[in-house]
């Protein structure tokens, strides 16, 4: 690629960046915007009469520390996701290379 593709994709890649945040400028959840799911689930699930069996036995103190216990289980299902897919391309590699061997 020559430099003038270069700059051109770096143009395309800004103004896809840029498109959204300008059509929304301005626009909140007020207006409906960028609203989660989990409030509109929420929302409908009270609206049908619905009350909980049970409540949480522990709540964490604050959201910083919820936050934290989420990012904290996302690592730890990456570690696992990530060591069972290394396990399995290690055993093909091994494979591959035992195959590749000659008999004697």
């Amino acid at each position: 690629m020559n430099n003038k593709q270069y700059i051109a994709l770096l143009f395309l890649v800004a103004i896809i960046a840029i498109i959204p945040l300008t059509m929304y400028s301005g626009l909140g959840e007020d207006e409906g915007f960028f609203g989660g799911a989990d409030g509109a689930a929420g929302e409908a699930i009270e609206e049908t009469g619905y009350e909980p069996w049970f409540e949480s036995f522990w709540e964490p103190p604050s959201g910083e520390i919820e936050s934290l216990l989420f990012a904290l289980q996302a690592a730890i299902g990456a570690i696992i996701i990530g060591y069972v897919l290394g396990y399995y391309n290690g055993r093909a590699k091994e494979r591959r290379i035992i195959e590749r061997k000659p008999k004697k």
